[in-house]
């Protein structure tokens, strides 16, 4: 993709971006609500995204099936939203089963049709499948899927309902049959429902102080050091978490150096990486976590100098920790560990990541320049930026929106290729 239309598709971003974030962020949006927009129903056998249902941009790869047996039973939760007709025709409460995800896009779906059509509730017709009815490698049989009706089984409300469903969330609707709609969802350990990219909580950074603090501790006041375009070590604000995990237990990538550093990291996170015998920032790659091979250099803080110097790799191997963290800096730039990573994830173009997030740096730039001081008023609190609710656990709404942009406009080459399928980060 040539650079400039990278510039113009980011533009496009945080130009949309910048309008939307005043209503869809945390607490209350200004101004007057919006009349809820036109919806224009799926036609017959439509399906979205324009892409099949197991593949880069819907729901993802099949897992496997899922039996009450097996240990993955634990991934599917009972259903019991009043507001919501399951069939449940074997009458073993299969069709309530199904992931948390699918879960959540469902409840919001059955809001959705009580508003639209008063007094008309979603009907679930299949859920979980543990009986073998449909073909080979069907979502169902995860409990990923769902074919829903509504509950007065008007026909001519299905179009509109495959859109709702497309409002509501799920990652891949389709007008299947004259009887019903199917829906799925990505795994639970997607990317795509995740973040994209994060450290282990006991990962470290550097304050501005000198002293050490880890990840899972930081708060919006803390300076932290990162590094600027040339790869000069510089002091920035820590923002915000993409994605704030303290239960979450995930797959890190461990990647070590000849001088003993170490970074933690998840596979679809952007390292810079480079053969280069300086450390200026400009001559690095960002790279994936997943794709740094030993013998490429990474960027190390050089404390005595001052300064980051590049140090080859000499190993990389995995291993699972409990909580992940994804922080973004006002640089878009952190040093983990005495090691110098992107913020970003997912995409491999840390210039066009930092570019979407400029919504948000702007954002922390007035809060701090109308409200200063208060970020360090409550220093042992979360403080949040003025006029927002607290950050809560999980992933940021503007992560998710992102993530959802990038499916749409960037080539699939340019995201990781576990982006869709695999464990987040």
């Amino acid at each position: 993709m040539p650079p400039l239309t990278r510039v113009v598709i980011a533009s496009v971003i945080c130009l949309c971006l910048v309008s939307s974030g005043m209503g869809c962020g945390p607490g209350r949006g200004y101004g007057r609500r919006k009349h809820p927009k036109k919806l224009t129903p799926l036609a017959y056998k439509q399906f979205i995204p324009n892409v099949a249902e197991k593949t880069l941009g819907a729901s993802g790869r099949y897992e496997g099936k899922i039996t009450r047996n097996s240990e993955r039973f634990k991934e599917l939760t009972p259903n019991y939203n009043t507001d919501i007709i399951f069939k449940d025709e074997e009458n073993t409460g299969a069709d309530r089963l199904m992931t948390q995800r699918c879960k959540d896009k469902l409840n919001s779906l059955a809001i959705s049709v009580m508003n639209q059509w008063p007094g008309v509730k979603l009907r679930v017709t299949e859920g979980w499948d543990e009986d073998g009815h449909h073909f080979e490698e069907s979502l169902h049989y995860e409990g990923r899927a769902v074919d829903i009706t509504t509950s007065d089984r008007d026909k001519k409300k299905y179009g509109t309902l495959s859109r709702l469903a497309v409002e509501a969330g799920f990652d891949w609707v389709y007008y299947e049959s004259k009887a019903h709609i199917h829906c799925s969802v990505k795994a639970e350990n997607s990317v795509a429902a995740k973040s994209g990219g994060c450290f282990p909580g006991s990962a470290s950074v550097t304050l501005q102080d000198g002293s050490k603090k880890q990840v899972q501790n930081l708060r919006l006041g803390d300076k932290v050091l990162a590094a600027d375009d040339a790869g000069n070590p510089i002091y920035t604000d820590f923002i915000m978490f993409l994605d704030r995990e303290p239960a979450a237990r995930r797959l890190f990538y461990v990647i070590e150096t000849e001088g003993g550093q170490k970074i933690t990291l998840t596979a679809a996170h952007l390292l810079f990486v480079g053969h280069n015998a300086t450390g200026d920032l400009r001559a690095m790659t960002p790279a994936f976590a997943s794709r740094v091979t030993p013998g490429q250099r990474v960027l190390v803080l050089d404390q005595a100098r001052n300064r980051l110097t590049p140090v080859a790799v000499t190993r990389i191997y995995t291993r699972e920790h409990e909580g992940s963290y994804a922080p973004v800096t006002a640089q878009g730039t952190i040093l983990v560990d005495q090691v110098l990573a992107s913020c970003y994830a997912v995409v491999e173009d840390h210039q066009l990541a930092h570019w979407a997030l400029a919504p948000v740096r702007l954002n922390h730039w007035l809060s701090s320049l109308l409200f200063p001081g208060r970020q360090q008023q409550q220093p042992q609190q979360q403080q949040p930026q003025a006029g927002a609710a607290p950050q809560k656990d999980g992933v940021h709404w503007y992560s998710k929106i992102l993530y959802q942009l990038g499916t749409w406009l960037l080539d699939s080459h340019s995201i990781h290729p576990l982006g869709m399928s695999m464990y987040p980060s």
